[in-house]
């Protein structure tokens, strides 16, 4: 049964509500920095696998903990943040900014739509969630940590909580409130065991407490 981490990338810009370029290029601010090391020294025994998504806030985030583990193996898995508007809408805005295109979004509750006819869809979405749940069913490691992204995570949670596949309206509005309602901070682990017969244990909720401990020593 492999234990298997999901780690939210460290404070971004986006997150800092700073002006971008793209949404696969926004970089850790010094906040996230610290957090990516924080993680770095909460992650214990070695893991046999460290996986990143391609985005540079998440390899960013990894980077300590692969300095870390030194030499260790790495994949590139399809964990990227769920990017339902167009790139385009990212060059030189602020997440203030696009608010107002992410609530149109929400408001359409297409599963199919793709903005701009270059954003990712939710049937997209939930595609890539079940294919990295068939995965981590597949893996014999020990244990694997997985460098992730907060609206991605939330599906995946989600998905793993209630066992929704199926990209339907009414799926794409109940994960649209599941959303609103879960926080997942930056750098926050969400633990897991996965074991044959598809059966998946949720050993914790999503931890900060390696961030916790840094933050009542400055107190």
């Amino acid at each position: 049964m492999p234990r298997i981490w999901f780690i939210r990338h460290g404070e971004s810009t986006s997150n800092a509500n700073l002006p971008t370029t793209h949404p696969a290029q926004s970089e850790l601010t010094a906040a996230g920095e610290q957090e990516a090391r924080d993680i770095a020294s909460a992650i214990t025994p070695k893991p046999d696998l460290i996986v990143s998504s391609p985005f540079v806030r998440a390899q960013q985030t990894a980077a300590p903990a692969i300095a870390r583990f030194y030499p260790i193996a790495q994949e590139e898995w399809a964990v990227h943040e769920f990017t339902y508007l167009a790139p385009d809408r990212y060059a030189g805005t602020t997440l203030d900014d696009r608010r107002p295109f992410a609530r149109e979004y929400w408001a359409r509750n297409q599963p199919l739509y793709k903005d701009g006819d270059v954003g990712e869809s939710f049937t997209e979405l939930m595609e890539r969630v079940t294919d990295t749940i068939a995965r981590c069913h597949r893996y014999s490691a020990d244990f694997i940590v997985v460098f992730t992204h907060g609206l991605y995570l939330r599906a995946l949670f989600w998905s793993l909580l209630t066992g929704a596949v199926e990209a339907t309206p009414d799926a794409m509005q109940r994960y649209s409130f599941f959303v609103r309602s879960v926080s997942i901070p930056n750098a926050s682990i969400l633990k897991t065991e996965f074991g044959g017969n598809g059966r998946v244990r949720l050993t914790a909720g999503f931890d900060t407490s390696h961030l916790q401990e840094r933050r009542a020593g400055s107190i």
